[in-house]
C-alpha cells in the first residue's frame, strides 16, 4: 500500500545528485529500500539513507522527473522492504562506490554504538561526484579515492581494502558490481555483508526481474552474507 508524502526539503549532494527529505517517517532496517512511484512517469526502487531520507543520481527519465519536484510536492512510496544489514565486528569497514553511499550512511548512523572503531572508504570518478553527505559525523576515518586523482588517493577502495583488510573484522558494501566482486574476494567471502543491486519491478518477490542465481533481490537481499554469494557475484 501507498503512503503518500509531502516534499520537506531537497539539497544538492554531490554533481547530479540531490536528497529528499519528506514528512513521514518509515521503521526501516539499515539496507533496506523504499518503492517510489510518480504518477504518469513509473516507479523505482531506493535505498532508505534513513527514516525520511532518499539520495537520488539523476541517470535517466524518472530520476530527472524526480529532481524537478520542490517542496511542497507529493511522492507515493510504498515498504520498505528487503533484507538490510546485521550489524556484527567491532573494528569494520564501510566501503562504498558511487551511489552506494544511503545505506552505508544508514548502518553508520543507525547503529554507530555498536561497533569501536568505524572505517570509510569511498570511491568515485572525481571529487564532484563524492556523495558523502554528513556520514563524518559517524564514522571514526573517512578514505577517498577517485579515478581521476582529484580528491584523496587515486584509484580504487577496494584497493584500500586490500592493504587493510587485516584490520577489519567486518565489512560492508555497496557500489557498482564490479566493485562489490573485488570487496568479496578481498574478503574471501568471509565476514562481509553486501547490498546488491539489480533491476526491480515489483519489490515484493514476484515478477522474479530481479534474480541473482537462486536469490531475488528485492525479497532475499538487497543485502546478502557474503558466503550467500560465492559462485554468483
Amino acid at each position: 500500500m501507498y503512503r503518500v508524502v509531502e516534499i520537506l526539503e531537497e539539497w544538492d549532494v554531490a554533481k547530479d545528485v540531490k536528497a529528499f527529505r519528506f514528512d513521514g517517517r518509515f521503521d526501516f532496517e539499515a539496507g533496506q529500500f523504499a518503492m517510489i512511484w510518480i504518477p504518469g512517469v513509473g516507479e523505482k526502487p531506493f535505498s532508505l539513507a534513513w527514516k525520511d531520507i532518499i539520495v537520488v543520481k539523476r541517470v535517466g527519465p524518472f530520476t530527472s522527473r524526480l529532481f524537478d519536484l520542490e517542496p511542497g510536492d507529493s511522492l507515493w512510496l510504498r515498504g520498505p522492504y528487503g533484507r538490510g544489514f546485521t550489524p556484527r565486528g567491532k573494528r569494520v569497514a564501510l566501503v562504498a562506490g558511487g551511489i552506494g553511499i544511503p545505506p552505508l550512511y544508514a548502518l553508520a548512523r543507525a547503529y554507530r554504538e555498536k561497533f569501536e572503531w568505524v572505517t570509510l572508504i569511498y570511491g568515485a570518478r572525481s571529487k564532484e561526484e563524492l556523495a558523502l553527505m554528513d556520514i563524518e559525523n559517524y564514522v571514526d576515518e573517512v578514505v577517498i579515492t577517485t579515478d581521476d586523482g582529484s580528491a584523496g588517493r587515486k584509484g580504487f577502495p577496494t584497493e584500500v581494502l586490500a592493504e587493510r583488510k587485516d584490520r577489519f573484522d567486518g565489512v560492508y558494501a555497496c557500489g557498482p558490481e564490479p566493485m562489490l566482486k573485488a570487496a568479496l574476494r578481498v574478503m574471501d567471502y568471509r565476514n562481509v555483508q553486501i547490498s546488491a543491486e539489480r533491476y526491480m519491478k515489483c519489490g515484493i518477490g514476484v515478477c522474479g526481474s530481479c534474480n541473482l542465481g537462486k536469490y531475488l533481490v528485492c525479497r532475499d537481499g538487497p543485502v546478502f552474507d557474503g558466503f550467500q554469494l560465492r559462485g554468483l557475484l
